[in-house]
């Protein structure tokens, strides 16, 4: 993991490659939206791209399966290209017992090549899920599909290396 640090809706600074963790699970997801809001381009588009719905249920996921990642070992945090703000209300409406991280600016999503797609102007990153270990990236899963199965998938997987 490169040592790239990114803010958090914690409020803290987070370099991903000095986490001291067993295990680093970091799900990427495009964006979170807001329900008074209509996502970029509408409804009818956003539902139209391939993987863009379900960042809400993959997010509730982790916050559901939360305690299991803690008791293996496992920190967990979200990242998407928007802005610390925008998800501090993801944060708090979700009730999220982790943070998100910020890559706004792209850093990590350039330096790991992590896919994106852009809409209305704004570069979003593809859904994924990184497992990282000592510094390294041990798992991939990508596309992640159905985005309401990504904890449990990925909790599965951690259980069988303990």
């Amino acid at each position: 993991m490169p040592e790239i640090s990114l803010p958090s809706t914690a409020g803290e600074i987070v370099n991903l490659g000095l986490i001291s963790s067993p295990w680093l699970i970091l799900f990427c997801y495009p964006r979170t939206g807001r329900p008074d809001q209509d996502p970029p381009g509408g409804l009818s588009n956003w539902n139209a791209i391939p993987g863009a719905r379900g960042c809400t249920p993959q997010a509730c996921g982790y916050r559901d399966a939360h305690a299991a990642f803690r008791a293996l070992g496992a920190t967990v945090y979200g990242l998407s290209t928007q802005e610390t703000e925008y998800q501090r209300e993801a944060v708090e409406r979700l009730h999220l017992p982790y943070a998100l991280l910020s890559d706004a600016g792209l850093a990590l999503v350039r330096a790991l090549r992590l896919p994106t797609f852009d809409v209305q102007g704004q570069s979003l990153v593809k859904r994924l899920t990184l497992a990282i270990s000592a510094g390294r990236v041990r798992q991939v899963w990508y596309p992640v599909m159905p985005p309401d199965a990504d904890a449990a998938s990925v909790l599965t997987w951690l259980q069988a290396r303990h």
